[in-house]
């Protein structure tokens, strides 16, 4: 099988998301890109509820997920304890994505800032 570096934003779309521990912490929702540079900045996890139902979305910060080909989903250093205290919001919200928010997601992952 072929590997290529590059991927279309559907097909991140709906990709699972796991701890380094394997257990599925959610699904990728979402992609924030940066309108100037280019640079995806977060994937926005889909987390918690039931069938779909009672999910909030997580901005994850991009640097933070690793593609795992063993798993065909993203590995974070995150744990479900972290991820229920993190930064989150509402499938019918979305944030102003200024740069006090990034802020405030990269530091509680403790994630360099741009």
């Amino acid at each position: 099988m072929i590997h290529h570096h590059v991927i279309s934003s559907d097909k991140v779309e709906g990709t699972s998301v796991y701890n380094a521990n394997g257990d599925k912490l959610g699904s990728i929702d979402d992609l924030m890109i940066d309108k100037y540079s280019g640079n995806v900045r977060y994937a926005v996890m889909e987390f918690g509820g039931f069938l779909g139902m009672g999910t909030d979305r997580y901005p994850l910060p991009w640097s933070m997920l690793k593609y795992d080909t063993g798993v065909e989903g993203y590995v974070v250093p995150v744990s479900k304890s972290q991820l229920e205290k993190a930064p989150r919001y509402a499938p019918t919200e979305t944030p102003e994505y200024s740069d006090e928010y990034g802020r405030k997601v990269h530091d509680y992952y403790g994630v360099n800032w741009i």
